[in-house]
């Protein structure tokens, strides 16, 4: 018989696994980070007006995906010719928000730089991620790549000196 304490422990990872499949079924993960992504964009003034605006137009849009589906499918039930296969574009990527638009080569060849941080750093790093919802999705190598990528205040500073941060101080990226 298991003990009582494990009961609620096995519940509590079940119950988990079940919201975690919930969402991954769903896409909600990634509707919030775009949903972020819009709000850190537009910086309104008013944000939690913001985000019911922007989840009433993605249910409008559901709504209409889903009416747009069933008219189709009952279309296709009346007639059923093969349509021509449509031409996809090929569609550019940015590598962030403000980044330029990259080709499949670029990424194909890019080569990440690896910034070595000491134990220090890397334990301020991970109590600082730790509490941050924005982090919580990551598992051990996405993690592991965050902290080798992101270089550390004093390298910034270093690197840059006091125009880190300050718009028109002439700094520009590789100086």
């Amino acid at each position: 018989m298991a003990s009582p304490s494990s009961c609620p422990a096995a519940e509590e990872d079940e119950s988990l696994k079940g919201c975690e499949l919930y969402v991954q079924k769903h896409g909600v993960q990634q509707v919030l980070k775009d949903c972020i992504v819009h709000l850190c964009v537009s910086k309104p003034d008013r944000p939690m007006k913001f985000l019911r605006e922007h989840f009433e137009k993605l249910e409008k849009e559901e709504t209409r995906q889903i009416l747009t589906q069933q008219k189709s499918d009952s279309h296709d039930e009346e007639v059923s010719p093969t349509p021509p296969n449509p031409v996809v574009k090929a569609r550019r990527r940015r590598g962030g928000v403000s980044a330029e638009v990259y080709t499949e080569e670029d990424a194909v060849s890019y080569v990440r730089k690896v910034i070595p941080k000491d134990y220090k750093t890397m334990t301020a790093l991970a109590k600082a991620i730790s509490k941050n919802v924005l982090f919580a999705h990551l598992d051990d190598n996405e993690r592991s790549n965050f902290y080798k990528d992101l270089p550390c205040w004093a390298e910034l500073t270093a690197r840059w000196g006091d125009g880190t941060g300050r718009q028109g101080s002439g700094v520009q990226e590789g100086d």
